[in-house]
């Protein structure tokens, strides 16, 4: 559905492009969260608002979207591997609150082609 679009494949180009943001860095902020949590939290709110503005989408397509959201999550672990662990910084939670909202777009869009 989603993860198979050019808009995913340039969204995870636009990630591996900022990867120095989650480079070498420390966490002096007070923040305690992983950047996986953050990444969760952030990606469960944008699928939750795409289900709320979309209520006619049957049990079935739900599972679909909820599925696409899993492959999407596994493909950010995967490619943050080596820090999804470490405390996000400020700036990284902008960032992914950021992609995670760029996520939704394609997902709003996905909605109207295939299910409309």
């Amino acid at each position: 559905m989603v993860t198979n679009t050019e808009g995913y494949i340039q969204i995870i180009e636009y990630l591996t492009d900022n990867l120095s943001l989650f480079e070498n860095t420390t966490n002096s902020e007070k923040n305690s969260t992983s950047i996986m949590a953050i990444i969760e939290m952030e990606l469960s709110e944008q699928i939750i608002t795409v289900c709320n503005q979309n209520d006619s989408l049957t049990y079935s397509q739900r599972n679909t979207i909820i599925r696409e959201v899993d492959a999407i999550a596994y493909d950010l672990e995967e490619i943050l591997s080596g820090v999804v662990n470490n405390p996000a910084t400020d700036s990284q939670i902008t960032f992914i609150k950021e992609f995670s909202g760029l996520i939704k777009n394609i997902f709003d869009t996905e909605i109207i082609h295939q299910f409309s």
